[in-house]
C-alpha cells in the first residue's frame, strides 16, 4: 500500500526556517515524481515545488523560490523541503504529493495520482 506521511510542521516567526520531510512507503522514489503543495484558508491548493526522484529536474513556484528548496534521500524514501525566510502567507497546510512517470511540472500543475495527509505551517510572531 502507497502511503506518503509529512512531519515537519509547526509555528515559527516571521524569517524563521523549517524542514518538512515525507517519508514515502509501498514504492520508491525511482520513477516518481515527488512534491509538495500547500493550502491556505479560503485558497485553492497549489503546488510548491516538484523534482524528479534524482533531483535533475526542480520547479519552483515564483512565491517560493531562492527561500525553498526541494531535495530526495532515496536511500531513505524521503523527500524534504527546506524552507527559510518565512513569509505569514506562508502559512497554509503542506501537503506532499506523487505521481508516476511525469515532469514536475505536470506535477506541480496539479497531476498528483497519491496524497500525504498534510503538515500544518503556521508563521506568526
Amino acid at each position: 500500500q502507497l502511503q506518503l506521511v509529512e512531519s515537519g510542521g509547526g509555528l515559527v516567526q516571521p524569517g524563521g526556517s523549517l524542514r518538512l520531510s515525507c517519508a514515502a512507503s509501498g514504492f520508491t522514489l525511482d520513477y516518481y515524481a515527488m512534491g509538495w503543495f500547500r493550502q491556505a484558508p479560503g485558497k485553492e491548493r497549489e503546488g510548491v515545488s516538484c523534482t524528479s526522484s534524482s533531483g535533475d529536474s526542480t520547479n519552483y513556484a515564483d512565491s517560493v523560490k531562492g527561500r525553498f528548496t526541494i531535495s530526495t534521500d532515496n536511500a531513505k524514501n524521503t523527500v524534504y523541503l527546506q524552507m527559510n525566510s518565512l513569509k505569514p502567507e506562508d502559512t497554509a497546510i503542506y501537503y506532499c504529493a506523487a505521481a508516476p512517470l511525469t515532469t514536475v511540472q505536470a506535477l506541480c500543475a496539479g497531476g498528483a495520482d497519491y496524497w500525504g495527509q498534510g503538515t500544518q505551517v503556521t508563521v506568526s510572531s
